[in-house]
């Protein structure tokens, strides 16, 4: 069974490189596929087990020349006795993914483990340790107490090369500062004279020139010398890249200014002219832009660190009535908690004791707190804002929602969309293509430009292999797939993937599940109709709590009268020992007008037509006609006003009191309160929405024409094994389809669709097939979800515009092909500055993703 694994590579800067690693990793035997993200500076690899290991695969990485940032720990492991016991460990703890090597000392009992970081933590490994029957102290004792430490590996490699970038770019700046003051600085102040007097100032010109190669080697060995390194190990694998390009072009200039500064006397008149100051500041800008571009990068993952940032450190464990706090990470599964006012959830978990609101926005993007009592769900990494109260752990480590959330968005971000491959296969094969006409450029200036021929040939071609850069090519998706991807995170709208991302703005048709997402997904009462019928004494209702006129019942037509509540009440109180849906409905909703329920007596359940009770000594009956014409009620009284709720999509329960019909209950499956305007925001975006239940046509044709659903869109009577089928059929009409769902039965067709989208409400089987997962069971998500995804294309295309652009007017215009008709040429310094603004320019409108917000109808 393939494995797949995730590996940081740094020391990549383009396109080209990105390939240059795919290609070199798919060549290792046992690998299927190999993708690398430049932005996220990771490569996913799904490989054989059994004829290839992650070492293997960061070896090879390494052979090529690139970086493998690993980390070493050290655990205590107890219980060893014998050389087989050393050998069972590290045999187990050498099958853990990410795990490079494992060497277990049995004379001290602590196994020292080399692992990757992005796959492993030290505390699976400590687990590992424990399961196959050794102990391991907490990992205090290894210095490594949580999985963010692990996480901080890759962030300080990062910071590293930051910090390296910063030093080589200040040698850079400061010295080809100098250079540039010091060639361009006489001619500026001075005019043609400026020679001049720099060759009275200095004695001679060698002595000048002398000088700016003092100032310039260092810059070219120095600040520039990882061009040279990258240059080199690309060129043993037969391959190039933009260190390639930048290598050449700087050592043209260089090397040529060296020759003169010492050789002068070899080259022909007019010939011999330094340019230092071009290698020195190509060098400093395009180490600027790689800086500004490394710190706009390290933005580009902000989501990750804000989820991340969310868990909790710690957490108070309840034992035998004592409070003990112990780290977050060694919570177990089972664990009775104390969460107090205004600390964080530490794990996912259910409430056992207590009542507070938790703030849910950092997960679910809902801004106003969640009120939970006993029974209720609370979600590791959300914050209690009011009353302390007890929980019971039901996931902890990658089981918790936070875990997988973050698992999801990092595998998003270190996806490709399908045009992002093209724009790796155009990468790759570009810098070749640069570097013939680059020698093309130089042979055409040499043989036919103007006199000094060399120089004009040798400024041209050092300007075309600077400007022509594949940087932004390379960055132009990624980037804007991880900050598109982390953007939906932060608003509750997790895409599983680049292809989703890309896949949803081409939706032209939904299909909406009613039952969860257009509705509740939970029968609500709606309406109370009351006959005349003989009430109870006054005294006795008003000890019921009934009697008052102006009691509202949300989703009624009015307030409830007197008989309304009176008989409401009865028939609540019949069905308080129901477990029916319908019943619970009636009950919860006499509850909402605390109204006070008495005790039924004499309950009977007549199956397939209601109850039958005692309610302070009067008989109630509650259900469809059938049950009241078995004991010989006439309904025919209510059938009028069962027809009209019929036809409004609700249930109509049919109440008698004392043998006489006296009124029917509805109950419904109520809509969303956004789904209205979901409806509408989609329709104005173009989208055609349907619905899709099963229930009856007349039920279907009535939430429809509340929501806003044209009646040719409904799909009614559709079975839970004919949902993908009805996908298919629109997808056959030639739509991009989404479906919308959140139960078990939604799945087949979630998957089916172009792009499925389940509800975080709904099931875990759904949120596996859907392609995104809204975390709020708002249909408003969709909107934000389509949107986002239309938003980052838009960015994405913009950024593939600049960069192919950029490249076919700036090659041609480096080579001097404008120069003929317009005298045109392009100083390598200009060059240089343009390269490295479109890199910086394809990052930073990436980033102007973070501040997406979503267009909604009024």
């Amino acid at each position: 069974m393939d494995t797949q694994v995730t590996i940081p590579v740094q020391g990549m800067t383009c396109a080209s490189c990105v390939r240059t690693v795919e290609r070199n990793l798919q060549k290792v035997p046992g690998v299927q596929q190999a993708t690398v993200n430049l932005a996220t500076e990771r490569a996913t690899v799904t490989y054989d087990p059994a004829q290839a290991k992650v070492g293997d695969l960061v070896q090879k990485v390494r052979d090529i020349g690139y970086e493998v940032p690993t980390a070493t720990v050290t655990l205590p492991t107890q219980g060893m006795t014998c050389a087989s016991c050393v050998a069972t460990v590290e045999r187990n703890l050498k099958k853990l993914p990410g795990v490079l090597n494992a060497d277990v000392n049995l004379a001290t009992l602590r196994s020292t483990v080399t692992y990757v970081p992005t796959e492993v933590t030290p505390r699976d490994i400590r687990r590992k340790i424990i399961d196959i029957g050794y102990e391991s102290p907490d990992l205090e004792a290894a210095g490594e107490t949580t999985d963010d430490a692990l996480r901080d590996r890759e962030r300080e490699a990062r910071a590293a090369e930051l910090g390296q970038l910063r030093r080589e770019l200040w040698v850079s700046l400061v010295l080809g500062g100098l250079l540039l003051l010091l060639s361009m600085g006489p001619m500026l102040l001075y005019g043609g004279d400026g020679m001049m007097r720099m060759h009275t100032l200095f004695g001679t010109m060698e002595r000048y020139w002398f000088l700016q190669f003092l100032l310039a080697t260092p810059v070219q060995f120095y600040a520039g010398r990882r061009f040279y390194v990258h240059a080199w190990k690309a060129a043993k694998h037969r391959t190039t890249d933009m260190n390639t390009l930048v290598a050449l072009g700087t050592t043209a200039a260089y090397g040529y200014s060296v020759a003169v500064t010492f050789f002068e006397r070899f080259f022909p008149a007019g010939t011999a002219e330094v340019y230092y100051e071009t290698s020195a500041v190509i060098i400093a800008l395009i180490l600027l832009g790689r800086y500004l571009e490394a710190r706009a990068k390290g933005q580009t993952s902000e989501a990750i660190r804000k989820l991340m940032g969310l868990r909790a450190r710690t957490a108070i464990l309840l034992r035998q009535g004592e409070e003990v706090e112990i780290p977050a990470d060694e919570v177990q599964v089972g664990d009775v908690l104390l969460v107090r006012p205004g600390t964080t959830v530490p794990v996912d978990g259910r409430l056992v004791q207590g009542r507070s609101s938790v703030d849910e926005s950092m997960i679910t993007g809902e801004s106003l707190p969640a009120t939970k009592t006993v029974g209720d769900p609370v979600i590791g990494g959300t914050i209690n804002k009011t009353g302390a109260f007890q929980m019971e752990a039901t996931a902890i480590g990658k089981g918790t929602v936070l875990a997988r959330i973050v698992r999801m968005v990092e595998e998003a971000q270190g996806s490709k969309a399908p045009i992002q491959r093209l724009a790796d296969t155009i990468a790759s094969i570009f810098v070749p293509i640069v570097l013939g006409i680059a020698a093309l450029t130089f042979a055409l200036w040499w043989l036919f430009g103007p006199e000094p021929s060399f120089v004009y040939a040798l400024v041209n071609t050092v300007a075309v292999l600077i400007i022509a850069c594949p940087c932004a090519l390379g960055l132009a998706t990624p980037t804007a797939i991880m900050v598109g991807t982390g953007a939906g995170a932060n608003h509750g709208v997790l895409i599983r993937g680049g292809e989703a991302l890309e896949m949803a703005h081409r939706i032209n048709a939904i299909i909406l599940d009613k039952t969860g997402t257009l509705t509740r997904g939970e029968p609500t009462l709606t309406n109370v109709v009351a006959l005349a019928f003989q009430p109870v004494p006054q005294a006795q209702l008003a000890e019921a709590g009934v009697g008052s006129d102006n009691v509202a019942l949300a989703g009624s037509n009015g307030a409830l009268n007197g008989s309304q509540s009176e008989l409401l009440r009865l028939a609540a109180s019949a069905e308080r020992v129901s477990e029916h849906p319908l019943a619970q409905a009636v009950v919860a909703g006499a509850q909402a007008q605390e109204l006070r329920l008495a005790t039924p007596s004499d309950f009977e359940s007549v199956t397939g037509q209601g109850i039958v009770a005692t309610v302070d000594g009067r008989q109630v009956l509650v259900g469809n006609p059938a049950l009241l014409a078995s004991r010989g009620v006439d309904a025919a009284p209510l059938e009028g006003d069962a027809a009209r709720l019929s036809g409004e999509g609700k249930t109509p329960l049919f109440v008698a009191v004392d043998g006489e019909a006296a009124g029917l209950l509805a109950v419904a499956d109520t809509l969303k309160e956004s789904s209205p305007r979901a409806v509408a925001t989609l329709e104005a975006m173009g989208v055609e929405v349907w619905m899709m239940t099963g229930d009856n046509a007349r039920t279907a044709a009535a939430i429809a024409q509340e929501v806003g659903i044209a009646p040719n869109h409904v799909l009614a009577g559709v079975m839970p094994d004919q949902k993908a089928a009805k996908v298919k059929a629109l997808q056959e009409e030639g739509k991009v389809v989404a479906m919308v769902g959140d139960g078990i039965n939604d799945a087949p067709a979630l998957a089916q669709a172009d792009v499925g989208m389940a509800m975080g409400t709904g099931t875990d089987i759904a949120m596996e097939a859907a392609d995104v997962t809204l975390m709020q069971g708002d249909l408003l998500k969709v909107i934000e979800a389509i949107q986002l995804s239309r938003a980052t294309m838009r960015t994405i295309r913009g950024n593939l515009f600049w960069a192919f652009a950029y490249n076919v007017v700036g090659i041609p215009l480096a080579a001097g092909l404008f120069f003929p008709i317009f005298g045109w040429l392009l100083n390598p310094i200009f060059a240089a500055a343009a390269m490295a603004f479109s890199s910086v320019f394809v990052v930073t409108n990436s980033l102007r993703l973070r501040n997406f917000k979503p267009t909604l109808a009024r």
